[in-house]
């Protein structure tokens, strides 16, 4: 039995073991214990990220030894601990299922190369798709599992933390939501988000010339694009709400940049009361208009 695999038993011994002790205590406790418990029934999973469901497993156990002051935090901890046990599980799961895949892929070559060579190299380019699609979405995964167990750094830090470093936690909090609200639109728009930068007055989306036909503030085939994302990243943060800046030129003004930038977000299913227009001075290629969202 390989060290791994004794740690995979001790986690699933010690899941039921934690989560017959909290069923009558903390529903927190439960639901998370039973997150890690579904793991281990899953076939696919059982046997996969032993250590970080360990670590979940302990910051499970942990809720009901910190003081009544610090639950709420150590709840958060563990929560993301089971996700990061849940994300790195679903990215062996998807490397082990890869080397199936390029398993298989060989063994078709060889079949297919004693029938038909024109027809195996179909199915040979098919299959090189396909786990070039696996190995993307395995990267993705292992960014996000890195991204959470930052995440995750950040809040046991958070907990030693003076009062003082509550508006920085604040802010991280805030930027982490943003992240995802971010991915979550660009999965619905089917297209990139501008560039943004964090400031004081919130989420700054600066947005180009290149949005506009030229010469006018009607949006061009890639500014509907970038609008539609805005809208898609708005309508993922139901509470966020946004500032149109415009910048004009010779021909435009940017009260109506500004202003055509909001219509067509309102055309897109964002309600008008989350928006606000204003026009400023001269803008620039780079410069046309900026977005600015706040919570």
């Amino acid at each position: 039995m390989t060290a791994w695999t004794r740690l995979a038993l001790a986690t699933a011994l010690s899941l039921s073991a934690i989560g017959a002790a909290a069923a009558a205590d903390n529903p927190v406790v439960v639901q998370l214990s039973q997150r890690l418990r579904a793991l281990q029934a899953d076939p696919t999973t059982t046997d996969l990220a032993a250590f970080e469901r360990l670590q979940a497993q302990q910051a499970i156990a942990d809720i009901d030894e910190v003081r009544r002051g610090q639950r709420e935090r150590a709840q958060y901890v563990a929560q993301r601990r089971v996700e990061i046990a849940e994300a790195v599980a679903r990215t062996q799961a998807a490397q082990r299922e890869l080397s199936r895949l390029d398993r298989t892929r060989s063994e078709l070559l060889v079949e297919a190369s004693r029938r038909d060579a024109e027809r195996a190299r179909q199915e040979a380019d098919r299959l090189r798709l396909q786990a070039q699609i696996q190995a993307e979405e395995t990267e993705r995964l292992r960014q996000a599992a890195e991204a959470e167990t930052l995440a995750r750094q950040d809040a046991e830090l958070a907990l030693t933390s003076v009062a003082g470093q509550q508006s920085a936690r604040l802010s991280a909090a805030r930027q982490k939501e943003a992240r995802l609200a971010r991915e979550e639109a660009e999965l619905v728009a089917g297209t990139k988000l501008p560039a943004s930068k964090f400031e004081a007055r919130g989420e700054v989306f600066t947005l180009p010339a290149s949005l506009f036909a030229s010469g006018s503030a009607k949006l061009s085939a890639s500014g509907q694009d970038s609008i539609n994302a805005l809208a898609a990243y708005l309508q993922a943060s139901p509470k966020a709400k946004a500032r149109i800046e415009g910048y004009g030129d010779k021909q435009t003004n940017g009260q109506r940049r500004a202003d055509a930038l909001r219509d067509a977000l309102v055309a897109a299913g964002v309600p008008k009361a989350r928006l606000q227009t204003a026009g400023k001075g001269s803008g620039s290629s780079a410069k046309a208009a900026e977005f600015i969202v706040t919570q």
